[in-house]
């Protein structure tokens, strides 16, 4: 579960890190989770679950290093112009 470059919680809109089939991405406002890892009773499964612990800690540092809303507001939704045109 090595990866090559750090993730850091909420600093980019960027980075994504796998465990098993679980996709962690990073945002400036929060982290989306998908997918799923196998938590095997195995060597396997303890790292994956220590790389998993390692990512939230990180996370749980993060937001309680900030001040923080109660709930953040709905996200800002625009329709643009198609860059194709129109469809036939």
């Amino acid at each position: 579960m090595k990866q090559s470059k750090a993730f850091i919680p909420y600093a980019n809109e960027a980075d994504v890190l796998h465990i098993g089939h679980l996709c962690i991405e990073n945002r400036l406002d929060r982290i989306t989770l998908s997918g799923d890892v196998d938590l095997t009773a195995d060597q396997q499964g303890l790292a994956s679950a220590r790389a998993l612990q390692a990512v939230l800690n990180d996370v749980v540092a993060v937001l309680e290093s900030r001040t923080l809303p109660a709930e953040l507001p709905p996200a800002t939704v625009t329709t643009v112009a198609n860059p194709f045109g129109d469809p036939a």
